[in-house]
């Protein structure tokens, strides 16, 4: 058993070394993110085996992948689809279902993996970092042109889509076989959570807003609301569903806009919003890259054969489907083929969200060590690669784009 003095340590080791990679990850113009699972790397198995993913660091990082999962959910913003429109609903179906049909396909078929690796796989390919794409847009000057709302637009849907069959994959998991009545009642459930879970916490936010005022010590806003993120998360898992879909259920409904079904919308105050966010804020700063080094924490790639053709041909061919998916997605929209392209371009970043995917098949042993290495790759290089070809993209036709 771990000495709470060792664990001290490990927490200060963690959080340093995930500080320090960000850093350099980000001077070298590549996202934060793959600077935190390096540092996990780093320390991990895979090199120098000075940490190694015990209970109390995989606490901890189920905490910060709820609390990113909330993170996105609170930037969710429903404005941006009415504004969007049909473009970013097209984009957002086509590039949901397109990568995750191609993705089990060619996992089931061509690579041969068994049935729910393969759904794991394909729902890995479907996600689309809002983060990652919001600050490549904003770098740009493009966040507010016609591709930069097509994309968040879709980008939101993606999400929301993805989590719930990321919902609909872990029953699976549970149960150890497809089973489509199952996977019905799962989704009714997570429906109805939907709808009813940001409903009630909303009504809860209101709660908060008044006691903010009146409470005589300060602190009183991340308090409850991380009370109400973990509740939520509880709540999440006793419905039979993962529990940072409680994380993103909060962060929806408590977002600067949220709307519910039937155009009934309810009204939230938008500087106590952003209080929101801004009193939070440190502590997902806090607990989410701990997340990101556990995932490299849990990948031994010191027992991994490089020199594998398999390996770099499966990497290779998961690679282009996540890219052609994305662009297939974008190129069904209604725009001028330069637009297109660039929303495709912008859809491809898997970042935080495909991460969550794989370590969910990863912790519970859905993918093993192999797989989850040959998705991380896939990964990695879809989020640090088109940022770089956008910004090139945007450069060379930016005739064709204003």
């Amino acid at each position: 058993m771990t000495e709470i003095h060792d664990m001290l340590f490990q927490i200060m080791v963690i959080l340093l070394a995930a500080r320090i990679c960000a850093e350099i990850a980000v001077r070298l113009h590549i996202p934060a993110v793959i600077g935190e699972i390096t540092a996990g790397i780093l320390l991990g198995p895979s090199l120098f085996g000075l940490l190694e993913p015990n209970q109390m660091i995989k606490l901890l990082g189920e905490i910060g992948i709820i609390l990113l999962l909330f993170e996105v959910g609170l930037q969710t913003d429903g404005s941006r689809l009415l504004h969007s429109g049909i473009k970013s609903l097209v984009t957002a179906i086509g590039g949901f279902v397109i990568p995750f049909i191609l993705g089990f396909l060619v996992s089931f078929y061509l690579l041969e993996y068994p049935m729910i690796v393969s759904l794991f796989i394909g729902g890995a390919l479907t996600a689309t970092s809002i983060g990652i794409t919001i600050r490549v847009l904003e770098s740009l000057g493009k966040q507010n042109e016609s591709v930069g709302q097509v994309v968040l637009g879709a980008a939101v849907i993606d999400d929301v889509l993805g989590v719930v069959l990321l919902g609909l994959l872990f029953e699976s998991t549970l149960s150890g076989q497809i089973d489509f009545g199952n996977a019905a009642r799962v989704a009714l459930f997570i429906g109805s959570f939907f709808i009813l879970a940001p409903v009630a916490a909303k009504f809860m936010s209101f709660l908060i807003h008044y006691f903010d005022h009146s409470s005589l010590l300060p602190g009183l806003i991340p308090t409850t609301v991380m009370s109400l993120v973990l509740f939520f998360a509880w709540l999440a898992h006793y419905i039979g569903a993962p529990e940072l879909l409680g994380g993103f259920a909060a962060g929806l409904a408590l977002s600067r806009r949220f709307f519910l079904p039937f155009g009934l919308a309810i009204k939230t105050d938008e500087r106590f919003a952003l209080r929101i966010y801004e009193q939070m804020k440190p502590v997902m700063q806090l607990f989410t890259p701990i997340f990101f080094v556990l995932v490299g924490l849990s990948v031994d790639l010191s027992n991994i054969d490089w020199a594998s053709t398999s390996l770099w041909v499966a990497s290779s061919i998961l690679f282009i489907v996540a890219v052609l998916g994305k662009l297939a997605g974008a190129y069904m929209a209604n725009a001028p083929l330069a637009e297109r392209i660039a929303t495709g371009l912008a859809m491809i970043p898997r970042g935080e969200v495909g991460l969550i995917f794989i370590e969910l098949g990863r912790s519970t042993n859905i993918l093993n060590n192999e797989v989850y290495v040959i998705m991380l790759l896939v990964i990695v290089l879809t989020t640090i690669l088109p940022p770089f070809v956008l910004k090139w993209y945007y450069q060379k036709y930016q005739h064709k784009l204003s």
